[in-house]
């Protein structure tokens, strides 16, 4: 398995090399955020390492920009603590978020999980109602009409649709789509439900997205007494 780690501290940075190296993981580095980004687009890596404050480019703007162009696996590891930067970094589109200062064990930890998930055998369309998704080209249209999601937004749709019918609650939601638990005080949850419900559903008179009050969500046609 390869990994690149983008992290601007070089002690840090020479630990986790070491760490990860000897626990049998490729390790490219960059110390930068441009440099990181020019690398994860260039090259073919398993998971990114990503700091989020960085010179040159921070990271979220690495983020942002490596998803308009690739979707593999990545875990924050940073000193931004704040529940707001958690949940700003997973709506990003990152997988993980791990706060410094860490425990290495729980860092490898981290990263073998998210390699275990490999590629589910998956269809190719899915469709409710009249949403259709294409899963392979990653596309979604709601009565013909294209809707454009982010890498998150679509993950939790295409959660929701597999699924259609079966109520998730939020813990499940956190952890299929996120792969991790949540405080019981972080709402990034409810936040993307929210974001992906304007997109879905605001502007046609049938909803799909349901909230079922103590339980969690579930997608399918008609109402849920």
């Amino acid at each position: 398995m390869r990994l690149l780690v983008v992290e601007d501290e070089a002690k840090t940075r020479e630990y986790l090399r070491k760490g990860l190296e000897e626990s049998g993981f490729t390790v490219d580095i960059a110390n930068n955020g441009l440099d990181g980004l020019h690398l994860a687009l260039e090259e073919n890596y398993d998971l990114v390492v990503l700091d989020v404050m960085l010179p040159a480019l921070e990271g979220w703007d690495v983020i942002k920009r490596l998803r308009d162009k690739k979707n593999i696996p990545v875990l924050f590891l940073t000193a931004r603590d704040q529940i707001e930067d958690r949940v700003r970094g997973l709506e990003l589109g990152g997988d993980d978020y791990l706060i410094k200062p860490f425990a290495f064990v729980e860092l490898l930890a981290r990263i073998r999980t998210l390699l275990r998930r490999g590629p589910a055998r998956e269809v190719e369309q899915i469709s409710v109602g009249d949403l259709e998704i294409d899963v392979i080209r990653r596309r979604v249209r709601r009565a013909g009409v294209r809707v454009d999601l982010t890498p998150r937004e679509f993950s939790l749709l295409q959660l929701l649709a597999n699924r259609q019918g079966e109520v998730l609650s939020r813990t499940q939601i956190a952890s299929y789509v996120w792969d991790m638990n949540f405080d019981s005080d972080t709402n990034v949850v409810e936040v993307a439900i929210r974001r992906l419900r304007a997109k879905i559903d605001d502007d046609h008179a049938v909803k799909l997205i349901h909230t079922i009050r103590g339980m969690g969500y579930v997608l399918e046609v008609g109402e849920r007494g």
